[in-house]
This record gives structure tokens, C-alpha cells and sequence, in this order.
């Protein structure tokens, strides 16, 4: 039913060998767009698809400079070309988006579209039109460029272990060694490389911080916060419920925790959990080696994926041939993993850092069902349709986590790494739940109170890091290290408030495994036939698609964590 023969989208209004150079090269297009007549049903719908068309080429072009930045931080073309896109393209299309909004929604003819097919996107194009300020886009030019700057700092971040020079990514796999001596120097070194750049990283959060209150301001809003759910399309829940997600995790997630890290502390046999011990296993059992080279850990993915379904192992065959993947960790390449469609061309791009860990495998099927997402919605007949809530986009990647642990034999031959394999991944399903529910904590402080100094902002942290700390890991003697643990979340730099996600999708993932265990092949067509809408649904009837209620109440979160909990313990 599903190809991954997916093909570029055909121009129709723009010339096929049109590339994005400077304005003047693009601005008769938007200008054709703003003067062209919509007065009826068929040329409004055929003004749709060219401004689509415009969006995507445009969209795409933004896309690969930030790409080919975040895989040589180092390359100053690269960055150039990047930032004249943020400071010389970009606000120049802003206006003539605006305009362009305002123009459709004046037509005499949107009324005799197909008012539900549209809903979701006119909506979206309302919500655009009510945010708009003139006096923003130079704020949010200055913001784009400034935000890439937490991918060169922390790209350079290189620590020496065993005379050897190593990304911080790389070091990371010194944490699983049987050597405490040597876990514990890394570890060190780890936090003493970061703490080296703390300065410039508050400085950098800074700017960001008072950029985005003012155009909050600007916007007619209280603070950021506000401003942001509202970019950000939050039409389905409120601030409210975050905060109810705050305590539910408080309530139902940390009694499991504490006993995730009890199980370790027995298992490695010391008298306290540190934190360089929670990667490591205990003597006589090797760290668990799923691959070596990220061409073999495609290989293995692919493979993964194609007994799962074959479309999904075919999604990541066609990414291959076009070379839309970058995975194996180096200096000068930015932190970090994403998934980046590319909405001309269909298939998306996989950035990843791996060095041979399992949490590398996690972070592949994880980026995948990404990928299998983006190819899902490229069908769609326009640009916008393709705009998915992240809340669902997060299900995508974080179902295929759970639904692909039946296919690991891929990475695990032995049958004993692969139970452990699965018993990690489901004990990081767990244990992620505090840390999301303290960046969103985190974040909801921060623009609360937008002229706070660095002493309040580490005493904030601090107080919502020990809120949801657990009752096993040892952390004496690392205050100073914890209390700016916040700098290495790139989403607090990169994109602000984009983290509750994950708790919310994390649910609905559970859910779509809790449909996988009792009928696998119903579970994978709600979730294709999900993620084939797109953005063109409600994020509740989106759930719903997928088999699943929009819901992270507290009750619900109690539901899903007990059976985790219980497929865990069956693991054991």
C-alpha cells in the first residue's frame, strides 16, 4: 500500500532549474503570488498548490544550508551561507507571507472550500496572521543566527582520554567500562570540558532569553511562554496541564526510577550509585557492541526495519542512495540527532553522532520512524498539509523504539545481549520522563521571570533538578557540575519549549506498543495510516487515527508507566 519510491515534487510554477541564490532572484514569484486573482474556488486552489510549490523549494533550500552547518561547524562558508539566509532572505519573505495569509483569507472563494479538509491549515494560517509583528523579523533573524551558536560551541568540545582526543559523544562509551577508576576520570573530564565554556553558553542563553521576551511583548502577550504555545500550535492543552505532568511524573515515574537504579546499584555491587555508573555493567559482562562503523549500523538498521515492514526498511534504502544521512560522530560536527525533511524532495535527512553504543541504536530506529513519518505525509497535495504537530511526530520515532525491539536480532546475535538490549531500552523509556518533566519545568521558570540574573536562574534549576531527583544516584561532591546541567539540552537554545513533546508522545508511543502486543499488523496500520494525514487532522483525531486518546492526565500516566513496569519485570 505504501512506496518508498517517493519522487521529487514536479514544479509547475517555479522553473525547473530555479535554485534559491539572493532576494531579487525570488521575490517575482511572491509578487505574482500577491497580485494574482483567487476569486474563484478553482483559482484559489491552483494559487494553493503554486505557493506550496514556493514554500517548498524555499523550505528545502533552508534546510540543506542548515544541514551541511551542522555537519562541519567548522566550515565558515557553510556558516555564512546559513546566516545569510537568517539575515537577508528570510526577513524578507516574512512580509509576503503575511500578505499572502491576509490575501487567502480575503478571498471570495474560501468559503466554498472543502471547510474540513482546510480546518487545520487555515487555522494554522489564522494563528500566523494574529502573531505577525513587522518590528519582529529583525529579532527573529538575529535569533535563527544566534541559536546555530550552540551547535559551534559545543561541537568544538573535545576531551583526551588515554591519549587519544575525543568528541564528547565518543568519550561517552568510556561510561560503560567495567574500570570505576575510568568511568569516573571521564565522567570528570566530561563535565570539566563543559564547565570550560559555561560562561559563554549563559551568555548565549541570555540574548536568546531577552530577544524572546521582547518579541513576546511585541506580540501583545505577558511573557514568552504564552507567546510560544501559541506559535508552537498548542490549541489542544494548556500550561495547566503541563503542570499536572510535573506532578504526575513526581507521583508515578520516580518510585519506578528508584527502583531501576536499586536493580543497578545490586548488580554492579557498590556500596553507592554515582552517576558514572548508570551506563556501566557489572564485571564479567561486556558492554553491549550493537556495531562499529555507521555503515553498519545502516546496514543493520535497514535490516530492522524491513522484518518489521518492509516499506520502513525501504524508506531508509532510498535515504542511502540519495545520501540523506550523516551518522557517525567527529570533531566539528554539531551534538545532537535529528530527522530533517526536505519538502521538495521527500525523503528527509538523518543527522546523528553515533559511536558505537546502544543508545545509538535507539537514536537510528528513533530518527527512522522519523524518516518512515516524512515519507508517509509526502503524498500530500500541499506544502502545509505536511506541517504535523510534533506531538504526533514524536509517536512516529518513539513507537518505532518499542515496536523494532522485536526485530533487534539484527544488532544482537547473542540472545542474552539481546534481552539486555530491550531491558535498556525500556528502562530509558522510564527514566527519560524526570529529566523531560525538568527542562519543561525549567523553561516555564525562565521566561516567568525574564530579568533574572545567572544566581537565580542556577538556584531555579537546582530546586527543580532536586524536586525530581531520585533516592539512589550518589551526586556529593558535584553541585557545581549539576547546577549548569541545563547548558547541555540544545533544545533550550535551539528550539525553546520544544521538550513536553516528548512526555506526551512517549504516552502515546506505550500506547501504539500496548496495540503492538496484542495484534501487530493492527498496531502498524493505525500508526502508517496516522502518520499518512500529516498535519491535516486535530492532534486529538490524530490519536484517535493511531488507535489512541489524547490524554497525560495522571491517571492515564499511572496506567501506562505500570505497564511498562510489568513487561520490564518480565524481562528480568
Amino acid at each position: 500500500m505504501y512506496s518508498a519510491d517517493i519522487k521529487k515534487i514536479s514544479r509547475h510554477f517555479l522553473p525547473t532549474d530555479f535554485t534559491v541564490t539572493d532576494w531579487s532572484a525570488l521575490e517575482p514569484y511572491f509578487k505574482e503570488l500577491l497580485d494574482r486573482d483567487i476569486s474563484s474556488k478553482e483559482k484559489l486552489e491552483q494559487w494553493l498548490k503554486d505557493q506550496g510549490e514556493l514554500e517548498a523549494v524555499v523550505n528545502e533550500d533552508f534546510c540543506w544550508r542548515q544541514i551541511k552547518m551542522t555537519c562541519d561547524t567548522e566550515n565558515k562558508e557553510l556558516e555564512n551561507a546559513f546566516n545569510y539566509f537568517c539575515l537577508e532572505i528570510q526577513p524578507k519573505i516574512q512580509p509576503y507571507s503575511d500578505a499572502l495569509n491576509k490575501k487567502m483569507l480575503a478571498s471570495p472563494a474560501l468559503p466554498e472550500l472543502d471547510q474540513e479538509k482546510y480546518f487545520t491549515y487555515l487555522r494554522g494560517i489564522k494563528k500566523s496572521i494574529e502573531l505577525f509583528r513587522e518590528e519582529n523579523i529583525p529579532l527573529q533573524a538575529e535569533m535563527a543566527v544566534l541559536q546555530q551558536q550552540f551547535g559551534q560551541i559545543t561541537g568544538a568540545m573535545m576531551v583526551t582520554v588515554n591519549g587519544q582526543e575525543y568528541t564528547l559523544q565518543q568519550a561517552g562509551k568510556f561510561l560503560e567500562s567495567h574500570d570505576r577508576k575510568l568511568r569516573e576520570e571521564v565522567y570528570m573530564k566530561i563535565v570539566q570540558r563543559r564547565m570550560e565554556d559555561k560562561e559563554k553558553l549563559d551568555e548565549l542563553y541570555d540574548k536568546l532569553i531577552s530577544i524572546r521576551n521582547t518579541e513576546a511583548k511585541n506580540a501583545g502577550f505577558n511573557n514568552y511562554r504564552d507567546y510560544r504555545f501559541k506559535e508552537l500550535g498548542r490549541f489542544d492543552y494548556t500550561k495547566e496541564d503541563c503542570f499536572k505532568f510535573h506532578d504526575a511524573v513526581k507521583q508515578h515515574v520516580l518510585p519506578i526510577v528508584n527502583k531501576i537504579h536499586e536493580r543497578r546499584k545490586k548488580a554492579l555491587g557498590v556500596d553507592s550509585l554515582r552517576p558514572w555508573d548508570i551506563e556501566a555493567e557489572p564485571a564479567g559482562t561486556e558492554p553491549l557492541h550493537p556495531f562499529k562503523t555507521g555503515d553498519e549500523l545502516l546496514e543493520k538498521s535497514v535490516a530492522c526495519f524491513k522484518k518489521l515492514r518492509p516499506f520502513f526498511g525501504d524508506c531508509l534504502e532510498k535515504m542511502r542512495t540519495m545520501h540523506h544521512l550523516d551518522l557517525e560522530s567527529r570533531k566539528g560536527k554539531a551534538p545532537g540527532g535529528y530527522n530533517c525533511p526536505l519538502a521538495e524532495s521527500g525523503a528527509p535527512f538523518i543527522f546523528m553522532n553515533a559511536s558505537g553504543q546502544m543508545h545509538d541504536v535507539t537514536t537510528m530506529v528513533h530518527e527512522g520512524g522519523h524518516a518512515v513519518h516524512s515519507f508517509l505525509a509526502h503524498h500530500l497535495e500541499l506544502n502545509g498539509f505536511k506541517e504535523y504537530p510534533m506531538e504526533i511526530a514524536e509517536v512516529a520515532s518513539m513507537a518505532m523504539e518499542l515496536f523494532s525491539m522485536d526485530q533487534w536480532e539484527t544488532f544482537f546475535s547473542n540472545e542474552e545481549d539481546l534481552k539486555r538490549a530491550k531491558i535498556h531500552q525500556l528502562e530509558r523509556v522510564i527514566t527519560i520522563f524526570p529529566w523531560i518533566a525538568i527542562i519543561d519545568k525549567f523553561q516555564h521558570w525562565v521566561y516567568e521571570h525574564p530579568a533574572h540574573n545567572h544566581e537565580e536562574r542556577t538556584a531555579a534549576w537546582t530546586n527543580i533538578l532536586n524536586e525530581f531527583k531520585d533516592d539512589v544516584i550518589d551526586y556529593s561532591g558535584l553541585d557545581l557540575f549539576r547546577s549548569y546541567a541545563w547548558q547541555r539540552q540544545l533544545h533550550l537554545y535551539e528550539v525553546p519549549f520544544y521538550y513536553i513533546e516528548y512526555g506526551i508522545a512517549q504516552l502515546g508511543a506505550i500506547g501504539m506498543w500496548m496495540q503492538y502486543k496484542e495484534n501487530k499488523e493492527h498496531a502498524l496500520d493505525n500508526y502508517c495510516k496516522a502518520l499518512s494525514l500529516g498535519g491535516t487532522k486535530t492532534l486529538p483525531e490524530l490519536y484517535k487515527a493511531a488507535g489512541l486518546e489524547f490524554d497525560f492526565s495522571p491517571g492515564k500516566i499511572k496506567v501506562l508507566m505500570d505497564f511498562v513496569n510489568a513487561e520490564m519485570e518480565k524481562s528480568l
